[in-house]
């Protein structure tokens, strides 16, 4: 196998792997929190009850690949622009891609929700106004996909004339693109409301900036040891604020959720809700293990232009990242009971 070969297969098994966790913790979490039909009750299509949770997976993950791709270049850095142009020219028209992947996703996951509120009746333009009218999540879609329509604009525009488009203004408005759909989430414990909100928003700002740059750094450089010697050590502080971040935040929002109108322990250990919480706690944890193998085991070698199994590592952290998603995007949905 050539080196190129190889090297596209390693990227393509980094990808399949943050992918394949990802549906999986989805369908785990959907075990867990499956409920009873309530007769009398009409039930949404199996499309939209399968469906929709897989397009919010989509939607996540291609939000995941439009910053970690914008955020490479801020990572590379600026000193060597004829060597960094030879990846980031690749990463540039992806980065557009994944941002009208984003759009598309946020525009069927309306339709879908639209659905999912009125099964049985069809869904109409007028339903899907009436929709975004109504519910916030509806709105909070809408303003998804018009953000993400403009990062693949500034995507395309970046393709054409470089970093004339600034990769910090790529990056900024594709992480504003994350900020509504976290506060139509839901909130039992409504004194604390407003923090959990905040809370959500920085949670969802650190997880997406943190398994996007690990995913860009790993996929694009890991053959590069010139450019990964300066990116992974700059990714890697990211990465630590992150973790602090994703961290706090977590277990701020599970303990207001579980104590909204439940017993902290019984809500945990008791309800499919809190079991995803601990399996949440529990990717964290490993993310922290894995993150600090490759910073403290790996990066000395890595600095130093010698060959590591950081892919392999990398894989392995993108998966149980992959799981995280895939758990977060269930709770997102779910009730506490």
């Amino acid at each position: 196998m050539t080196q190129a070969r190889a090297t596209a297969s390693a990227r393509f098994h980094l990808v399949v792997a943050l992918v394949a966790a990802a549906l999986a913790g989805m369908a785990v979490g959907l075990a867990l929190t499956a409920a009873q039909p309530v007769p009398g009750v009409t039930e949404p299509d199996a499309v939209v009850r399968y469906g929709l949770p897989v397009v919010r997976v989509v939607l996540d993950l291609a939000a995941v690949v439009t910053v970690g791709l914008n955020l490479l270049p801020i990572l590379i850095g600026y000193d060597r622009p004829k060597h960094a142009e030879q990846v980031l020219g690749g990463a540039r028209r992806v980065a557009a891609v994944a941002a009208l992947g984003w759009a598309l996703a946020a525009l069927v996951a309306l339709v879908m929700q639209t659905a999912e509120v009125k099964p049985g009746t069809g869904v109409s333009p007028g339903a899907v106004a009436d929709y975004v009218a109504e519910v916030g999540a509806g709105k909070a879609l809408v303003f998804v996909a018009a953000v993400a329509f403009v990062s693949f604009g500034l995507g395309i525009g970046s393709v054409r004339v470089g970093e004339s488009v600034p990769a910090e203004l790529r990056t900024a408005v594709a992480l504003f693109g994350l900020l509504p759909l976290p506060v139509t989430g839901h909130a039992t414990n409504f004194a604390w409301r407003d923090f959990t909100m905040i809370s959500l928003e920085l949670h969802v700002l650190g997880a997406v900036a943190w398994t996007g740059g690990l995913g860009a750094v790993v996929v694009l450089l890991a053959t590069n040891r010139t450019l990964l010697a300066t990116a992974l050590p700059r990714f890697s502080r990211l990465a630590t604020v992150c973790l602090g971040v994703v961290a706090a935040t977590g277990l701020f929002n599970a303990v207001v959720e579980l104590t909204g109108d439940h017993n902290l322990f019984g809500a945990l250990f008791g309800t499919g809700y809190g079991v995803l919480v601990l399996l949440k706690l529990t990717c964290l944890t490993l993310l922290g293990a894995l993150g600090a193998n490759i910073r403290w085991r790996l990066m000395p070698g890595i600095v130093r232009h010698q060959r590591t199994a950081l892919v392999g590592w990398a894989a392995l952290e993108l998966s149980v990242m992959g799981l995280a998603f895939g758990f977060a995007v269930v709770l997102s949905r779910a009730p506490v009971a």
